[in-house]
């Protein structure tokens, strides 16, 4: 296989597999929404994960001052609302109102789910060891939402520089345990 050289700013559409989510949080009775793609599985059980929020969002403040947030799973369908919010300041908008999001009461945490996405996830931050250096919360899933009609949902993935990818098409292979 041939190869060229590829620009280092480009690496991340390579190897951002997850889904954007939104995350939700609340400081001070006001909440707010942002998008994210900078996820990556840490535990099965409990899950957990590690995410980048960067210092310079409204949101990295709530979530470092309240240690909780709500991961909202999105679909295609929901595409526009998730690229608005990114383009927009929680600090001057009231995102919800903005983009015609719903916010729900959650069950463990303060943070609102958004009843739009198909999935959402209460979650405490449980370490913050590399906040400072990395922007870097590991979170832990303390309840669990997905919508009733959910078999094959279309999630976005961000590729980078306003490209994503729609899932689509999922394939099944052998799962052997060694």
């Amino acid at each position: 296989m041939k190869k060229r050289s590829m620009p280092l700013s480009k690496v991340y559409g390579l190897l951002e597999p997850g889904p954007v989510v939104l995350l939700t949080t609340a400081w001070k009775g006001q909440p707010n929404v942002m998008p994210m793609s900078w996820l990556t599985m840490l535990e099965f059980s409990p899950p957990q994960f590690a995410c980048v929020v960067s210092n310079r969002n409204h949101s990295f403040d709530a979530l470092r001052k309240t240690r909780q947030c709500v991961v909202n799973i999105p679909t295609a369908e929901l595409a526009e609302q998730v690229v608005g919010c990114g383009n927009t300041s929680g600090r001057k908008v009231d995102k919800f109102k903005r983009f015609g999001l719903t916010p729900l009461p959650a069950a463990t945490v303060e943070a609102p789910l958004i009843d739009e996405c198909y999935a959402n996830l209460e979650c405490r931050v449980i370490d913050t060891r590399m906040v400072n250096k990395y922007s870097l919360f590991v979170l832990e899933a303390t309840k669990a939402w997905i919508a009733s009609g959910a078999k094959r949902p279309r999630t976005i993935h961000h590729e980078g520089r306003g490209m994503f990818i729609v899932a689509e098409r999922r394939i099944k292979l052998p799962s052997v345990k060694l």
